[in-house]
């Protein structure tokens, strides 16, 4: 079998990507063929990958976006967020991580094209999938159908977007790099149950993004019967099976889902580097030119945007750059290698005539000819097995669930089950002050949240307050709080009569449907109970035993959401909070029923929606308490401050000990917390196999643990002195174990076959301080129990140390003729490398 040769194409490959990708202010055409996007009448290979400009922050923008085109990227990809950018009806936001021009113009400035999926609908695992929720509240109003008043809405909020991105001259036809546009998104999936409106709806969207002129294609994902103006393309897990319905159009793959999302009680899933380079490769053998990664970097659900209910604030989805956006290797490098591989094989993928072979077994190739020239993929789909192949008098073994790629049909350059990029171990590293002195602890102040249970008495009645409703029925959450906040409160109360007392004096429960996720019952004033949903449901029937008085009682009931419902058909009338019944059962079974009782509605937290302690200004900030810290208190505040971490690596909090709230540094939204929240302890391996199908429960970790215990802090929300952090403890925890720390990389390993340059390289200016194995032969074992094989050169580690001591990174040719030494034959050669940075 022909050896591999990476290296030989790797530095060539660099500069045709660095050059081919440059974009200029001229004005371009963009259209299509049944091959590829064309541009100026060139057909394109696009490699993208999706990065979401609200999940990050500006600061960290060029250096995503840097870091992606490094790893062999031409083109971004990001949704546009209508309920971020018109929280309220046309009142607009466009400033900091939401100044969506900033963030285009940044791409342009490294070189690389944009792929704007305006929808609006975006799903996303984001609140509500994009839209504001004042939607709701519209008179009539039906989302993602045919609906004028929907329709109205949408039409103006795309308009605005399409000419802010025309007004800076950002679409390709005025020189800018958005060379492709979407509209919906995966309507396909739900638009059966809107019966014929549903295909009414779909040919008036397509009519509307006609009527915009943007200059460039329209695509819809997922959207089986695709108007003829629009482009189909594919989203999952793989698209190599994938045919457009027309003969027409590029096979175009929208989202290659790089991992999973984070739930609240769920594991951390992992898709490994190999299955994720094995579908990247059998999209491109058989056919496909545009393939985009979601995520490429996920990042960070700030504030309160994460959707679901139940999504957590991380959003990292096993992305090449991690939530923070560091370099997840050796994702990040495996894909770079076949990226690389791919875009310079692009006039014959985009013009080559094919030939098949199936070989049986699942294992098959595809031959792309094309003046005068060939290249040859071997795929192999079988999940068990490796498979040798004879191929015009050579013999090729292709590993169990992989893809061999040949740029001259004769030597194989690149293996997706062959990894030959660094792996990087990650560690949390606590922070420590400046001059070399120990951590720190943090010193904590306090105060407790301040409860307003109204009554609804006559003189409540007779003054009516400003920020209450009253209302006899029970109102969706949404509709009342219209997403201002995560908190809503439904207040009541109840007479008894000292006639009937004695029926009710004990053993009373309360009962409570809601559409939760999360409630906590007052009963005159005290805490009663609380209950959230578990498995991800937030529908549940909430009890309690309660004690009544004689006379006038108030029962108050919390409830709060975790993100909106983001998916599916109708999913916009899911109903958040109480639906009722409310309900006390005596002892002897006797029931009240309070839902059509006189409610009063107050929307949010004191402390966050009125005083808004979270704020460096608040005047309230005097009343604070230095002593007596509680701890497992439930409604409490907490403050303290903390220096910034020196260096330039990424920050992050842990906050294993608190239950759940909401957190911020400086006045800025990290997220919601809810370390509390422990993941299942079952359906997690040690060993992830990265043979057969991928889904989201397979390769699954930390299961047991706190499903969330560390939160992003980026650097652009600190200063370098007298950091300020403000939580909201609604459970109850103990803040003083929290710690600052920063993530970094601790150590490097590689297993590289011979005929590759293996980087090895640390981060944060950081370099590598010891080689702890190194080993050119027959290795064996994995990152941190490498073992020497029976075949070794003898000059392994001190090639490896003059390569890499003290440097940040180094190159190292992975040959005989670089280690100087004759070796026994075995097969294939492979030099494995542990070093510590």
């Amino acid at each position: 079998m022909a050896m591999p040769a990476m290296a030989t194409y790797s530095r060539a490959f660099l500069v045709a990507l660095l050059f081919s990708f440059c974009l200029s202010s001229i004005a371009v055409k963009v259209s299509y063929d049944s091959r590829a996007i064309t541009i100026n009448g060139e057909r394109k290979l696009i490699i993208s990958g999706s990065i979401h400009y609200p999940r990050s922050t500006p600061a960290m923008w060029p250096d995503l976006i840097k870091k992606a085109k490094e790893g062999g990227l031409n083109t971004i990809e990001t949704y546009v967020f209508w309920n971020a950018h018109e929280p309220l009806r046309r009142q607009y936001e466009f400033s900091g991580n939401l100044d969506i021009i900033r963030f285009i113009r940044t791409i342009q400035d490294e070189g690389l094209y944009v792929f704007l999926r305006i929808g609006p609908y975006v799903c996303a695992e984001w609140n509500y999938g994009g839209f504001p929720v004042w939607l709701h509240s519209i008179p009539g109003i039906e989302f993602r159908t045919n609906n004028p008043q929907f329709e109205n809405e949408m039409q103006n909020f795309t308009t605005l977007i399409v000419d802010k991105v025309k007004h800076a001259g950002l679409f390709a036809s005025d020189g800018g790099p958005v060379i492709l546009a979407q509209i919906e998104n995966e309507y396909g999936n739900v638009m059966s149950s809107y019966g014929d409106a549903g295909k009414t709806y779909i040919n008036w969207c397509a009519n509307l993004a006609e009527s915009l002129h943007v200059g460039v294609p329209w695509i819809m994902c997922q959207q089986w019967d695709t108007p003829a103006s629009m482009i189909q393309s594919c989203n999952g897990w793989y698209c190599d099976q994938y045919q457009p319905s027309s003969h027409d159009v590029p096979k175009i793959w929208t989202e290659n889902w790089t991992g999973w999302y984070k739930a609240w009680g769920g594991q951390d899933p992992h898709r490994t580097a190999e299955d994720l380079a094995f579908a990247v490769a059998r999209f491109f053998q058989y056919g496909g030119t545009l393939q985009n990664y979601y995520m490429y970097h996920g990042g960070t659900n700030f504030g309160r945007v994460s959707g679901g209910p139940y999504i957590a604030t991380t959003y990292d989805y096993d992305a090449p750059l991690d939530e923070f956006g560091n370099l997840n290797q050796p994702k990040w490098g495996h894909l770079k290698q076949l990226h690389n591989l791919l875009i310079s094989m692009e006039k014959i993928l985009t013009h080559g005539v094919t030939r098949e072979i199936d070989f049986g077994n699942m294992m098959s190739a595809t031959i792309f000819k094309y003046s005068g020239k060939r290249v040859c993929f071997f795929g192999n789909a079988n999940n068990e097995e490796d498979i040798t192949i004879s191929f015009e008098g050579t013999n090729y073994t292709i590993p169990a669930w992989s893809v061999s790629i040949l740029p001259d049909c004769f030597t194989e350059v690149y293996n997706t089950a062959r990894v030959n990029t660094q792996t990087s171990v990650m560690v949390k590293s606590p922070n420590k002050a400046d001059q070399g002195r120990e951590p720190y602890n943090l010193l904590w102040k306090w105060r407790a949240e301040h409860f307003e249970h109204l009554k609804t008495d006559s003189k409540k009645k007779s003054h009516p307050q400003k920020d209450v409703i009253y209302a006899t029925q029970l109102f969706d959450q949404k509709v009342i709080t219209n997403d201002t906040s995560d908190y809503l409160w439904y207040m009541t109360s109840l007479n008894i009569d000292d006639n009937e007392y004695s029926d009710w004096k004990k053993d009373v429960k309360l009962q409570v449907h809601t559409g939760g996720p999360v409630l906590h019952a007052f009963v005159n004033g005290k805490h009663a109970g609380s209950q959230w949903g578990t498995n991800g449901k937030y529908d549940f029937v909430f009890e309690t035993n309660i004690k009544l008085k004689p006379g006038n009682n108030s029962i108050s009931l919390l409830s709060v959401t975790v993100g909106l419902q983001n998916y599916g058909a109708f999913f916009d009338d899911m109903q958040n909070g109480i639906v009722g019944p409310v309900k006390l059962i005596a002892k002897n079974k006797q029931q009240k029923d309070l839902s059509k009782n006189e409610w009063v509605y107050r929307v949010g937290i004191h402390g966050i929606e009125k005083q808004q302690l979270y704020k460096e200004d608040c005047h309230y900030n005097r009343h604070w308490n230095l002593e007596n810290l509680p701890t497992k208190r439930m409604f409490v505040w907490y403050k303290t401050s903390f220096e910034a971490p020196l260096g330039n690596d990424p920050i992050v909090l842990d906050l294993l000990g608190l239950g759940k709230g909401i957190a911020w540094v400086n006045g800025h939204n990290i997220g919601r917390y809810w370390p509390s929240y422990n993941a299942d302890e079952n359906g997690c391996s040690s060993t992830c196999d990265y043979r057969g199908a991928y889904s989201n429960s397979k390769c699954l970790s930390n299961c047991g643990e706190s499903s969330q215990r560390w939160y992003h802090v980026p650097r652009s929300f600190l200063r370098d002195e007298g950091n300020t952090l403000t939580l909201f403890e609604e459970f109850g925890g103990n803040p003083s174990l929290i710690s600052v720390h920063t993530v970094t990389v601790e150590k490097v390993c590689a297993n590289t076959y011979e005929g590759n340059i293996l980087e090895l390289s640390c981060q944060g200016g950081k370099v590598i301080s010891d080689i702890k194995f190194a080993s050119f032969g027959d290795p064996q074992g994995a990152c941190g129990s490498f073992e020497r094989g029976t075949c070794e050169s003898p000059n392994s580690l001190a090639v490896v140390k003059k390569a890499c001591l003290g440097k940040e990174s180094c190159l190292i040719d992975v040959s005989e003729s670089n280690f100087e030494a004759s070796l026994c034959r075995v097969f294939p050669l492979r030099l494995a490398v542990e070093a510590t940075c």
